[in-house]
């Protein structure tokens, strides 16, 4: 059996150690927190990020990056965008040239708009090595209780797909391939901002019908922007696209929709974000997505409205009214 290496100790990464630890002989989580990874070791638990499940005994957590990587034939990045990049400069001397190279983390990377496999791309991906991606509508301590989930795991290569999801498959882990990196990547990315807005109206005291309304033109506005950058329709249909959304925007557990709840009850923003102890990735991601959208010239009007909420102070209720105030048009 093969050893999985997974960089980033968060509820994402610790879930999917959990979730995984019956199809490796060893899993090495690694957190660059020394304390983290004394006390997870310790406890049998991740207390900050995961807390109520317990580690299985052949999941070691350490901050030793030479450690962790050494004979790992398999690389899970479970990392923050913020600080993706550096963590794979740090990680590149440790990484065995045969081992793969998987991505779980969720975003865009703002200084550059690059989706995060590129990324990885460019810090490790030499020579030619085969990156895949890991995306879908799941839940950290769904996963990590065992309960079923689906997900899509895509590449290039479709050779490369097809091993990934043998490797990563499990009886409560289905895992469907693809050969659509950009869609799938930008459908991950996109979600969490949509669920932002979603929040919001639930922080406003709106209805279903306000939901409903925001997640259908939510999802052609990701649509629009994933096809601009080449990827396809049908993947933005399927699990990496509706599927996240739909879990993204109306789920309890959701980081990004609960950012916007307060929001729209009056908070300000870096308040709630200082309260936080887990990233929400959809406020990096809609300045570059807005960004993105303005170099592409590509109408996204709702992720337009959310960056004047989250950067310029914008009352939510004065960006929906702008809403739908626009020119009317066909769907």
């Amino acid at each position: 059996m093969p050893t999985l290496c997974i960089l980033g100790a968060g509820s994402w990464g610790t879930a999917l150690a959990i979730a995984l630890h019956s199809r490796f002989d060893a899993i090495q989580l690694w957190t660059r927190a020394a304390e983290q990874a004394a006390t997870c070791q310790q406890t049998r638990e991740n207390l900050r990020y995961l807390p109520g499940f317990s580690l299985p005994e052949n999941i070691q957590v350490s901050c030793d990056l030479a450690r962790v990587l050494r004979g790992a034939d398999i690389v899970l990045v479970v990392t923050p965008s913020s600080h993706l990049r550096e963590v794979l400069r740090a990680a590149q001397p440790f990484l065995s040239p045969r081992c793969a190279l998987v991505s779980a983390s969720k975003g865009l990377e703002q200084e550059t708009h690059c989706r995060l496999s590129q990324v990885l791309g460019q810090e490790l991906g030499e020579p030619r090595r085969p990156i895949a991606v890991l995306s879908g509508p799941t839940f950290a301590r769904e996963v990590a209780a065992g309960e079923p989930a689906a997900m899509v795991i895509a590449a290039e290569a479709q050779s490369f797909a097809d091993e990934m999801q043998r490797a990563l498959s499990t009886s409560t882990m289905r895992l469907y391939t693809s050969q659509d990196v950009i869609g799938v990547e930008f459908g991950a990315a996109l979600k969490n901002v949509i669920a932002i807005g979603a929040g919001i109206c639930q922080g406003l005291g709106l209805g279903s019908n306000s939901l409903a309304a925001l997640i259908s033109r939510g999802l052609a506005e990701i649509s629009r922007l994933a096809l601009a950058k080449g990827g396809r329709q049908r993947t933005l249909s399927g699990l990496a696209g509706l599927g996240d959304l739909v879990l993204t925007a109306t789920g309890d557990l959701s980081r990004n929709r609960r950012v916007g709840i307060e929001l729209g009850k009056g908070e300000r923003l870096e308040v709630i974000l200082a309260r936080m102890t887990m990233v929400a990735e959809g406020v990096g991601t809609c300045r570059a997505a807005y960004e993105l959208s303005r170099q592409e010239n590509v109408e996204m009007p709702i992720v337009h409205e959310m960056y004047q909420v989250l950067y310029q102070s914008k009352d939510p209720r004065t960006a929906i009214r702008h809403l739908m105030d626009r020119p009317l048009t066909n769907e």
